[in-house]
This record gives structure tokens, sequence and C-alpha cells, in this order.
């Protein structure tokens, strides 16, 4: 590990922290990163240029305070543990700032408990998945504007550019909050994609060239997204998708989504159902189909297929 103090870390380095630890390294930002696996660690810094920190207490050493701590750790038990560990640590003034798929009351909760310790606290939603690396991120974070000040180099390189693709979207849990709409918006999108194409590929006599038509549609037409610039790329190179089992899954901000709709009272049937579509996709619903295929044999004496037929 380098001697020389910094006030940037980084703890968790999946797909998603692996990839902004490298983008902020190609913006000339060296930080102290830290990661469940040491080796991880060793071979992220290795390759970029930032400390690698075996624990809490070396990585807490290797920045300089005030520091910045961003967590990329899965929502849950796996972030409270991380702010057990870390809190004890730090000094009065720094700056925790969770970044993973987060609900949003959680944040409220987590400011709180860092508060005990006159630890600051951020929220930050993150989009751009594994493009983010060359394309930037698109980042959404609550909290005090004293936190987005001390953020906003960070978030200067981490996004597209350094006037786009950052927001200050309010107090602590807006972030997330805001995340989670762009998520459940991303579900309907994804399932509205998904109905059409599957329209036009059983119209067998029509011979629709699906890549043909999702690489028109990225010219000029009003539905041109880029959820449908990856759909023509991979079109483009297998239309039929025999190879593709037909399991989606869905993550928790979908499902917060939808239980944010109903405490809110707001309709949200596109994205509700969106979600239901990726439970139909799981087997959730091979049940329920069976037991609409009994009631319909028996009110109608109408034939039902054996499970072992084809």
């Amino acid at each position: 590990m380098t001697a020389r103090l910094m006030n940037f870390g980084m703890v968790g380095l999946g797909r998603m922290g692996a990839n902004m630890a490298r983008r902020l390294a190609h913006k000339q930002i060296k930080i102290a990163l830290m990661n469940r696996t040491f080796s991880v660690t060793q071979d992220l810094a290795a390759e970029t240029g930032h400390s690698a920190c075996e624990d809490y207490a070396v990585f807490v050493k290797a920045i300089e305070a005030p520091r910045v701590i961003w967590l990329m750790l899965p929502a849950g038990e796996a972030t409270a543990t991380a702010l057990k560990a870390l809190l004890p640590l730090l000094s009065p003034g720094d700056l925790i700032v969770d970044g993973g798929n987060a609900h949003y009351k959680d944040d409220i909760q987590h400011a709180a408990y860092c508060a005990e310790f006159a630890i600051e606290f951020a929220d930050a939603g993150v989009s751009g998945g594994i493009w983010g690396l060359e394309n930037g991120y698109c980042i959404m974070f609550g909290g005090a504007k004293s936190a987005a000040e001390r953020l906003r180099p960070y978030l200067q390189a981490l996004a597209p550019t350094p006037t786009t693709g950052w927001l200050h979207t309010g107090p602590i849990g807006s972030g997330h909050y805001v995340k989670m709409i762009h998520n459940g918006i991303e579900y309907g999108m994804m399932q509205a994609f998904a109905e059409g194409f599957a329209m036009m590929q059983d119209k067998s006599e029509f011979s629709l060239d699906l890549a043909a038509i999702a690489e028109l549609w990225r010219h000029g037409s009003v539905v041109r997204s880029w959820l449908l610039d990856l759909s023509a790329d991979f079109l483009a190179e297998d239309q039929s998708l025999d190879s593709i089992q037909p399991f989606v899954s869905d993550s928790g901000e979908g499902r917060w989504t939808a239980l944010a709709s109903v405490e809110q009272g707001i309709p949200t049937p596109v994205m509700t159902l969106a979600l239901a579509m990726r439970f139909a996709s799981q087997g959730k619903n091979d049940y329920a189909a069976k037991i609409l295929a009994k009631m319909r044999q028996g009110f109608g004496g109408h034939a039902i297929k054996d499970s072992k037929e084809k």
C-alpha cells in the first residue's frame, strides 16, 4: 500500500464498485480500496494504482480526514455490518455515502446512526451498469448541501460529463427514492419492448427481420433509447434466442416501487404489472396456471395437458 494519503475510499468492489474505481483512476483520482476478499482488492489496486487495504483499520488510516467513504455493498445486512465496523474508527465530520441499491427508508435510519458518531451521511442511487466505466454513471444523491459540495469532484469524474449525469435530489433518502422510481420505469420500458418484439416474432407470415426493425427504430423513432440500442445489438447476433432460458430476475427496487405506489395511493399499473411478469417468468405463476386448468376442466370438461407432454 502506498504511503500517500488521500481523502476518498471505496468499500465493495463488485462489478459496479470496481468499474467506478477504474473510472476514477482514469480521471487521475487515486483512492483507497477495500473488499471482503483481499485478493480482489490487490488485483484492482495493481491495475489502477489505487491503494489496497486489507481491513477497516488500515483502510481508515489510509484516508486523510475529513474522509469520504463510499459504500458499494448489497442493501441490508452487508451495509449495516460495514457501518458498525467503520463508525468507531472514523473522525467527526467524515462522510459516508451509501451507493448501493438501498431502500430510501433505511437511509434515514443509517443517517441517524451515523449522527451518533458525528459522521455525515448521504445516499446515492447509481445507474449505468457495466457500461458506466466507458460512458459514465447517472448518480442521484440525497443529503445536506455540505455533503453535495464535498462529493462534487468525485461525481464530476464519475458522471458522463462534469455538468451532466449527476444531481443533488434533496434531503437524505431522496437519492435512493429517485433511483427506485427510475428502476420501476426501467421495468415498464423493458416489458413493453419485450412484448412488442414477441408479437412481431410470432407473426410468421410476415417473416419480419427483428434486427432490422430494431435498427430502424433507433433512428428518428419516438421509442429510440439505450434499451433499444442494446436490443438491436443482440438481435443482430441471434433472433431466435433459443439458448436463453425465459427466466428474468427482479431486484429489490422493483418491488419497493410497487409497494411505495400502494403506500402513496398512486396508480402504477405498468410498473407493477412489469414486476408481476418477472415473477411469472420465474415459475411463480405455474401453480396458479394449474389451478386455472383444473377449474376450466371442472366447469366445462375441457382437456388438460399432462405435465409429461411437450
